[in-house]
């Protein structure tokens, strides 16, 4: 690991413009959902609503990421981000407005936020397929991977500091007003951009549906691809969700408010950020596989003893521990996802793993909500930090079968030589 190689893809030009109009963009981003949080906590002191408008944001990553992951085979993937970006704009624009204006009710929220969930589950495969084209090199696209989640974790931990100072002095409304700001950068960035075509199949008839079964067919026939997705859906359901359970904690368990909230986000940001710079730093994929599984088990090690902390010094660390090792396994799933997926299979393999990563999290939103008014938000992540040591031990199982696949592939690619892969 080499401190020089972090910022080696900031060398491509349509890379740094993608990187500086991100990294303003989702600062309000961070902020809009710790606003988000707060305010549906306040206006209603309800576990289970906030479970439910978790559920709202994200269950269209579900439902309509595969298809949406074929799309963006299809289409130029610059213009359908353009197209996303002045969608989600709209969205935080009219929160701003419900809000300022003193009119917003818990309906609008969770319609808004469904609308917003619908236009991620378009965004999100269509940003990872998107990478490849801003990347001559490829090389440099697992640096590239590990600096697009520093970009969202140095957001997580910047963001939700002056979110929750906001609240706290003005009310949430301001955070809505940022963020639909904060989309204008990312905008210009994509128009400023010089790319080059990448050549679509030609004569290509087929239905929608039908490039979707192929995708499903092609994921399952891989044991790496499959396997990797199966370990991070666990984990999204079952241990992620505990992020929706943060106002629980910080008014319930360490008696604060929205200033201990943002404290706690911005922890488990900044846990995150040192993960993905851990990855930028790295030279090779030599040993991620390994490394997927480790995260997987550390992550639910540490929300385990999260949920039964009182001390707010000592969750600290350990938000600080969750968020490095989950941020590790899920960037490095991404990366040897996009190193061994074929190219005209990209969007939809990436529309998959958006499944995986986001498409899951509402159920484990939804989950966690409802244990978490019957049995307590701690023995809720006590429940779903075991799930995920145990998801964790079923892919080290699996590791051996992963790497055999994998090793030809990255042979044939010339990333690295047979006998170096994922050791």
């Amino acid at each position: 690991m080499e401190f020089k190689q972090i910022f080696r893809a900031l060398r491509h030009r349509n890379y740094r413009l993608f990187f500086a109009g991100q990294s303003i963009s989702l600062v309000g981003t961070w902020m809009q959902q710790v606003a988000l949080s707060w305010l549906v906590y306040r206006l209603t002191n309800s576990a289970v609503l906030l479970g439910i408008v978790g559920f709202a944001g994200q269950i269209p990553s579900f439902l309509f990421s595969p298809f949406f992951g074929a799309l963006a085979d299809r289409h130029d993937r610059r213009s359908i981000l353009v197209f996303t970006q002045l969608l989600s704009l709209l969205q935080a624009s009219l929160l701003a407005l419900l809000i300022l204006s003193g009119r917003i009710q818990v309906w609008h929220i969770i319609v808004l936020g469904f609308f917003l969930g619908v236009v991620n589950a378009l965004d999100i495969p269509t940003r990872h397929a998107f990478t490849v084209e801003m990347i001559e090199d490829r090389g440099d696209m697992g640096n590239a991977i590990a600096l697009n989640s520093s970009m969202v974790n140095s957001a997580r931990m910047i963001g939700p500091s002056i979110a929750g100072i906001l609240i706290a002095v003005v009310g949430e409304g301001l955070c809505f007003l940022i963020n639909a700001l904060s989309y204008i950068p990312v905008i210009i960035s994509l128009l400023a951009m010089r790319i080059n075509s990448v050549p679509r199949p030609a004569g290509r008839k087929s239905h929608i549906i039908s490039e979707v079964r192929d995708g499903l067919k092609y994921i399952s026939g891989s044991v790496a691809i499959r396997t990797i997705l199966i370990l991070l859906a666990v984990v999204s359901m079952m241990g992620v969700p505990y992020q929706v359970l943060m106002p629980v904690f910080a008014r319930d368990v360490f008696h604060g408010g929205p200033r201990t909230l943002g404290f706690l986000v911005s922890m488990s940001g900044l846990g995150a950020l040192t993960g993905a710079i851990y990855l930028a730093a790295r030279k090779s994929v030599r040993g991620l596989g390994r490394l997927i599984g480790v995260c997987a088990a550390v992550f639910g090690a540490g929300i385990i003893c999260f949920s039964h902390s009182v001390l707010l010094w000592l969750s600290m660390p350990l938000l600080f521990i969750s968020g490095f090792a989950v941020m590790v396994q899920m960037a490095a799933s991404n990366t040897v996802l996009q190193t061994i997926v074929d190219e005209d299979k990209r969007g939809r393999v990436m529309s998959f793993y958006t499944v995986s990563f986001m498409g899951m999290v509402p159920f484990g939103s939804l989950m966690s909500g409802w244990l978490a008014a019957r049995i307590g938000a701690d023995n809720t992540l006590l429940f779903g930090g075991i799930c995920c040591i145990i998801a964790a031990a079923v892919y080290s199982f699996m590791l051996p079968a992963v790497r055999k696949e994998i090793r030809p592939i990255y042979a044939e690619k010339g990333i690295m030589m047979p006998e170096d892969i994922l050791r």
